[in-house]
């Protein structure tokens, strides 16, 4: 590893939007579904549906696009319903089938399977009183992937954001906490995001004088990806634990199928059960 220097460790690392603001606010919820775009353009999207149904409705003399519309709602409703128990239960399970004492749903992966089951059921619906409403919620609802994003946890927990050169700093220059848990992520990553909840959540029942956490943007620094042996693709998030400068485990783990560069730490191979419990987030 490359010691960084005094002034480029001290470099600030690109801070988590927005959060402590939106955390201190009395209802977090209303805030970030008004000032995200993602929350806002997909709300403003579904309270539209009741405007074309009511104009739909006006135009409608003979009163059968009624029954139809009200039926075709209520099975949406039911549809609904049931994918998300069907989800909640089967996340259930897997839990129990593995073990271990870890979060496999988070927040945000909820909502985004919540939206997703949403558009669908609303296309569903549209389909009864217009094609071409349809099609038009359907372009409306790809622009909306194409322009927002949604936005990652923003609460810090015990943890730090870092920048490559500071964790090689904190991990060789005497280090203060003997074990780092270090989450690689990028900020346009679906899957990141759905997942940023969980090492700050971890960090606020693990964290002490022995075992540190950090986070690292790899899409700021997309030279690291290489240096600690994670692929932009298909291993994000990343998860390694370090024992001062040692590698000794991470999650996923670096088969002889990854197409990445050997990372430049000294490697250990370490898995117990304890270990594995605690990297296994997905």
């Amino acid at each position: 590893m490359e010691v960084a220097t005094a002034t480029e460790a001290s470099a600030p690392a690109p801070a988590a939007s927005g959060g402590e603001a939106r955390q201190n606010h009395p209802f977090p919820w209303l805030d970030a579904s008004i000032s995200e775009p993602y929350y806002f353009l997909h709300l403003l999207a579904f309270f539209s549906y009741f405007a074309a149904r009511s104009a739909a409705l006006a135009a409608d003399d003979g009163g059968e696009l009624h029954d139809r519309l009200l039926r075709r709602e209520i099975q949406a409703v039911l549809v609904f319903l049931v994918l998300f128990v069907v989800k909640i239960s089967y996340s259930a399970t897997q839990h129990a089938e593995l073990g271990v004492i870890v979060r496999e749903e988070t927040w945000e992966t909820s909502i985004a399977d919540s939206l997703l089951y949403a558009k669908g059921l609303l296309l569903a619906v549209t389909l009864v009183i217009d094609y071409w409403l349809a099609l038009g919620y359907f372009l409306g609802f790809v622009v909306i992937y194409a322009v927002a994003q949604q936005p990652p946890y923003d609460g810090l927990g015990h943890s730090n954001h870092l920048t490559p050169l500071q964790l090689e700093s904190l991990l060789t220059e005497e280090p203060t906490s003997r074990f780092w848990l270090v989450e690689f992520r990028t900020s346009f990553s679906a899957t990141c995001i759905q997942a940023s909840r969980v090492l700050p959540e971890l960090s606020n029942i693990y964290s002490n004088k022995n075992i540190s956490f950090g986070i690292i943007d790899l899409g700021h620094f997309p030279n690291a990806a290489a240096k600690f042996g994670i692929s932009m693709w298909d291993h994000l998030p990343t998860y390694i634990l370090f024992d001062k400068a040692t590698e000794v485990a991470r999650f996923p783990e670096v088969t002889s199928e990854s197409k990445v560069f050997v990372p430049k730490v000294t490697k250990v191979i370490f898995l117990t059960s304890c270990s594995y419990g605690l990297i296994s987030l997905s």
